[in-house]
């Protein structure tokens, strides 16, 4: 089956995109002494992480996967979360300068800052965003989503930016926000890989397809629908295990180092 697919060029999704990089390297660049005092260059390392997931994101929302997850496959439209949540967020994090967020973002904000560090604890971060990801795949809202496309908008920005919170305590570039020490990291990590269980378990041993739009969809694949359903729960929990494996191994690492 042909499916005419094609990326997104929304004037708002290509200015949020486009402005988002511009702000960053203008920051970072010609305009470093007002806003990163005391730098005579901005690393490139971090500034290739946040340009890498603003481009990811796009990726995820403004490609022909985004037609696909929303019209034909359940795994598509996990892999679109999974790239926001799990690539896009913690390259966007590490990307941001320090003093973006101490300097101009908290100086002088008492209020703003203990609302962040209270958002951004990993118990809040880490509830807040299983929350918001478990609830948008109840079945009423997901079709909801899927038919609406200010809902389905809402929806990934209602993953994303819990996303972020979620993240904060193990990659945060902040002084005043700082991130968590190497061993609660590792029982963070862990506790990540639990919370989505319930989830991963209602959609990789379910009887039958549970999102109308998916199992009446045309096979665009040789998946189907119930098939399609437990590859997107594959996705979820195979990105899942990857990131928190992968920090949880990070710290081990590090805080042998140190402890040498």
């Amino acid at each position: 089956m042909n499916i005419p697919l094609h990326w997104h060029t929304e004037p708002l999704l290509l200015l949020l995109v486009v402005g988002a990089s511009w702000a960053h390297a203008l920051a970072c660049g010609p305009f470093r002494a007002r806003f990163l005092p005391g730098r005579a260059t901005y690393p490139v390392g971090p500034a290739v992480r946040f340009h890498l997931g603003v481009l990811v994101g796009y990726v995820a929302v403004g490609s022909p996967l985004d037609q696909l997850g929303e019209a034909f496959l359940f795994s598509a439209h996990m892999l679109q979360h999974m790239l926001l949540i799990y690539v896009a967020a913690p390259l966007i994090v590490t990307g941001l300068p320090p003093e973006f967020v101490d300097r101009w973002l908290l100086a002088g904000r008492p209020r703003l800052t203990r609302l962040l560090a209270a958002l951004t604890h990993p118990v809040a971060g880490g509830l807040v965003f299983t929350l918001c990801f478990s609830i948008w795949h109840f079945p009423e809202l997901y079709e909801l989503a899927l038919r609406s496309r200010p809902v389905h908008v809402l929806e990934h920005w209602s993953m994303f930016l819990p996303a972020l919170l979620m993240v904060w305590p193990l990659f945060s570039p902040s002084a005043r926000l700082p991130r968590i020490g190497y061993g609660q990291a590792m029982f963070y990590s862990f506790a990540l890989m639990v919370a989505d269980l319930p989830l991963w378990a209602v959609l990789i041993f379910g009887d039958h397809p549970i999102y109308e739009t998916y199992r009446l969809a045309p096979r665009v694949s040789e998946l189907t629908a119930a098939a399609d359903m437990i590859m997107g729960a594959v996705v979820m929990k195979g990105f899942n295990e990857l990131f928190a494996l992968g920090c949880m191994g990070y710290a081990f690492f590090a805080w042998y180092q140190r402890e040498k």
